[in-house]
């Protein structure tokens, strides 16, 4: 199928040449070869910055703000006091491992199918699938409530101490109705950005961070509601700034095109659904947690205190500049999903080029940055001698880790956005814990490096990480992403236009005999490998690899 030559620059980003069953067809899907293998023109380029600008930038305020809502929360848990700042950092660890992380991986699955579908000019799916993931998220919020119920005794059995076991429990059973508000909030953002409507999100963001310091003041200070009032104000932030998006989009209008009314329609079609988001839930989780383990294991060092502290200092860091990559990709994967669902196999590859430059630019600024302020940046949280030397040694090498951990994020966005999710948690499942653990605990542990070490195990896994993404993306073939868009989201919306159909009681056999042919072409696109297709037809990539992962 597409094999350009090895001296053309672009090779690096396609090793198949597409042939078409149908040569007379007059869609973008006979592309010329060479617009499949060139590099974008300078115009090009900058037009293309310009699209993911109009995404990523308005996304990048938003994550700041959402930033510097939760140092808010952490400066009230430290007003409190030292047992209630130990037990809502404990908690707030243990909610991001068992439920946030579920919740917002999970949540990425309607990503490709609503971003696609918007490109496709299938509004009415985007309605649907919107509907489908909040039930879908409710569903396994009921169970992880249960489980935080029981946190106390988790913990005690995990030995942490009692008093503070006991702290991170009030706390996280006052945050159990985060979960629904998440549950709510999560899709209703990616509805909105898979639009490309990111500024109301930031402006309801900055309301509603505004609003938190009032919050707090008010649960904490003046009802004397202790760690409680902190939970309690993330809690009603999160539902605040849902009920100011709801409000834009009711009022607003932009819910007309795609607006589906509840019915059973959005009980059928779960299977693209859920075969894009349990992939993303895993792929998400599997990076979240690498951040705790590490916790984990800095206690087990020479003065775990102190390496335990430095440890929360440099990973609060690396959270405020993973705003940037991470905003870069939720643009990329709304702009690759769009293109792909538009039959435009140019300019998803187009968007893909353009972000990884990018991608590589946000690195060596993130590296700058963390080496020229190494000295500078603790003196901001602690004024310990320990804590700050520890601070400044590690913080070159997290630059270095960013220099692969920018382009890796951002090819998980393309991947995300052409319905690749499986690929993107194999790579994270390899490159952090077959990789980055081993030698983070070899160099940390057996070489006797100590903290240093640790961190030299996340570059590995980072390194890891950005080679596997670049030769995924170099293998990638858009002409056959264009036929896995048409097909994920004509099978998306398939499902729930037969089961709305009112037909003769006599009829039902034969819906019921087509609706298994449509779910078994979906489960044939879901799970064959590109490399089994034939020659002589037109490839369809697996819309979950199980060869590389992301």
């Amino acid at each position: 199928m597409c094999n350009p030559k090895p001296s053309s620059p672009s090779s690096f980003f396609c090793n198949n040449k597409t042939q078409f069953i149908n040569p007379n067809k007059t869609n973008d899907l006979n592309t010329d070869d060479e617009e499949l293998h060139r590099w974008p023109t300078l115009t090009e380029a900058l037009e293309e910055i310009k699209a993911i600008g109009k995404i990523s930038c308005p996304t990048t305020v938003t994550g700041l703000l959402l930033y510097a809502r939760a140092v808010v929360s952490m400066l009230f848990l430290g007003y409190l006091g030292e047992l209630e700042l130990a037990g809502g950092s404990l908690s707030m660890g243990f909610a991001n491992i068992t439920g946030y992380s579920v919740i917002a991986g999970l949540a990425m699955g309607m990503e490709p199918i609503c971003g696609q579908a918007y490109g496709a000019k299938q509004m009415k799916l985007l309605g649907l699938t919107l509907q489908r993931t909040v039930l879908l998220l409710f569903s396994i919020s009921i169970p992880i409530s249960f489980m935080w119920l029981k946190m106390k005794r988790i913990l005690l059995w995990c030995g942490q101490d009692e008093d503070i076991s006991s702290m991170a429990h009030t706390f996280i059973i006052f945050a159990i109705p985060d979960l629904f508000s998440l549950s709510l909030l999560h899709p209703l953002r990616i509805y909105l950005r898979t639009q490309s409507i990111t500024l109301p999100v930031t402006y309801c963001s900055a309301i509603s961070l505004l609003l938190h310091v009032p919050l707090n003041f008010l649960l904490v200070v003046y009802f004397k509601m202790g760690i409680a009032g902190v939970a309690l104000a993330m809690v009603w932030t999160n539902l605040n700034l849902f009920l100011l998006l709801y409000s834009f989009v009711y009022f607003s209008g932009v819910y007309r095109g795609s607006w589906v009314a509840p019915s059973s329609d959005c009980l059928h079609g779960w299977s693209s659904l859920l075969a894009l988001a349990v992939p993303n839930c895993v792929s998400v989780c599997l990076e979240w947690w690498w951040y705790e383990f590490m916790i984990m294991l800095c206690g087990l060092l020479v003065n775990p205190k102190t390496t335990i502290a430095s440890m929360g200092i440099l990973i609060q860091t690396t959270s405020l500049v993973y705003v940037f990559p991470s905003s870069l990709s939720l643009g990329v994967s709304t702009r690759v999903g769009n293109e792909l669902g538009a039959n435009r196999p140019a300019k998803a590859r187009t968007s893909m080029i353009i972000s990884l430059a990018l991608a590589v630019a946000l690195g060596l600024a993130a590296m700058l940055f963390t080496t020229l302020m190494r000295h500078q940046w603790g003196r901001f949280f602690t004024k310990d001698s320990e804590i700050l030397e520890l601070t400044s040694m590690a913080l070159p090498i997290i630059g270095l880790c960013e220099l692969g951990n920018c382009p890796q994020t951002t090819g998980c966005g393309v991947l995300r956005g052409s319905a690749r999710p499986k690929i993107g948690a194999n790579i994270n499942l390899g490159s952090f814990y077959l990789v980055g653990m081993p030698v983070a605990i070899l160099m940390g542990f057996v070489a006797k490096i100590g903290f240093a070490g640790l961190w030299l195990g996340l570059l590995a896994a980072q390194a890891s990480c950005a080679l596997l993404m670049l030769y995924v993306l170099w293998r990638t073939d858009w002409t056959v992403q264009v036929e896995r868009a048409k097909e994920l989201t004509q099978s998306s919306l398939s499902a729930s236009t037969a089961s709305s159909s009112l037909l003769p009681v006599s009829s039902t056999s034969q819906v019921v005999s087509m609706e298994a042919k449509k779910m078994a072409k979906i489960d044939e696109i879901l799970c064959t490998s590109d490399e089994m297709m034939k020659s002589d037809s037109l490839e369809k990539d697996p819309l979950i690899s199980t060869q590389i992962g992301h």
